[in-house]
């Protein structure tokens, strides 16, 4: 006789709820809480997006678009990422998606059979692994905490064989805020194009970078746009994320693959969402900085505060994310992160559900008013204080 578990996918079944979230639903009615878990910007979307979105739903454009998205924000998309010296054809190269993840899970499933292998920069968002493992693939976790928590080209080398068929990367990073440097990213490049193997680069923070750090995609290198998927969208420089807006640029003969589940699961992003971004990338840009030189100034009073209380961290070069050390404390990251919520009222996240590298450490987010990050550094400083 069957049991109710056997009604369900196995795969399902295996995948574990995301870690971050288990955080967030704790925030439920605990209203006194100071939330430094979820990473989500504490501004409003700019005015002018808004204003775009307002004019649209006056007008009645409420109607399904192309599978590809509009091609007026894919126009813009093009032109934008010049900036970063890519070359993409609105057209046929650029496809938009339900955020970032939407494309995230796309790419995924369009290149990976069963038993193939990726290799996975960790610690990492907690979305890559889940959604690889559903399409069999298996996971080669690439620890990078040795070198300051970026991955090396040696250490990629290292992992490739006949099986490997991606490498999944994040820079700027969540959870750590580190950036790989152009110049080790110019060697991974090299290995990438060398194995034929495809680089999934999620780009989603690569407005969010300070002291003069440069944002680099990979697929800038000579040779790498035919390897490389370029995932970025709205949510974190825009301060979209309800929104839901992103999108994937790649090779054409890829998004064709990757534009047919795309019209299955979702037909398209929301038309006003499109709109709406297109415009913030017309007119956004000078609330796009302001929100920069913000997020620039609490990581400034974090890392200092973090640092004063004995607790080390990789040094955060962008996105709006840390990840001190608290392994002084004796603790699991875990342990921490529970017993801080139910003694002094903070969220934050353990690292262990980042993956390989992760425990040991906590993940904050600065995307918080100033004023509850210092109440909410001092409850840290007074519990880590108590141990």
């Amino acid at each position: 006789m069957n049991t109710r578990q056997d009604r369900f996918s196995e795969s399902m079944v295996r995948t574990p709820p995301s870690g971050i979230r288990k955080f967030f639903e704790m925030l439920i009615g605990h209203d006194d809480v100071i939330s430094l878990s979820v990473g989500e910007p504490d501004f409003p979307t700019p005015w002018c997006i808004r204003e775009e979105a307002f004019y649209h739903l006056e007008k009645g454009h409420t109607s399904y678009t192309s599978n590809w998205g509009l091609l007026e924000l894919r126009r813009e998309i093009a032109k934008y990422l010049t900036r970063y010296s890519l070359d993409y054809n609105p057209e046929n190269e650029i496809l938009i998606t339900v955020g970032a993840s939407e494309g995230i899970d796309a790419a995924l499933r369009a290149i990976l059979n069963p038993g193939d292998e990726i290799i996975v920069s960790q610690p990492c968002y907690v979305n890559y692994v889940p959604l690889a493992e559903l399409c069999h693939a298996k996971i080669i976790p690439l620890d990078t905490r040795a070198n300051g928590f970026y991955p090396m080209a040696e250490q990629i080398q290292k992992l490739i064989t006949p099986k490997t068929k991606a490498l999944m990367l994040c820079s700027p990073n969540n959870p750590t805020g580190t950036v790989i440097p152009k110049s080790e990213l110019e060697k991974i490049a090299r290995i990438a194009k060398e194995n034929r193997i495809w680089v999934i680069s999620d780009e989603i923070y690569c407005e969010l970078v300070y002291d003069g750090t440069e944002h680099v995609s990979i697929a800038s290198f000579d040779g790498m746009k035919d390897y490389a998927i370029v995932l970025n969208g709205f949510s974190k420089s825009f301060a979209m994320t309800g929104w839901r807006i992103g999108y994937i640029a790649a090779p054409r003969d890829l998004l064709e693959q990757i534009v047919k589940l795309h019209g299955y699961n979702t037909i398209c992003a929301p038309i006003f969402s499109q709109y709406a971004a297109a415009e913030g990338l017309r007119s956004g840009w000078k609330e796009v900085e302001k929100m920069r030189v913000s997020y620039q100034q609490r990581r400034n009073l974090m890392a200092d505060a973090f640092l004063k209380m004995g607790l080390p961290l990789p040094e955060p070069k962008g996105a709006f994310y840390m990840f001190p050390d608290i392994s002084s404390t004796g603790m699991t990251s875990e342990e921490f992160a529970t017993e801080l919520f139910k003694r002094h009222n903070v969220a934050v996240v353990p690292g262990s559900v980042f993956g390989a590298g992760g425990e040991g450490h906590i993940r904050v987010c600065y995307a918080t008013a100033t004023d509850k990050i210092k109440i909410a550094l001092g409850r840290i400083a007074e519990f880590v204080g108590g141990k």
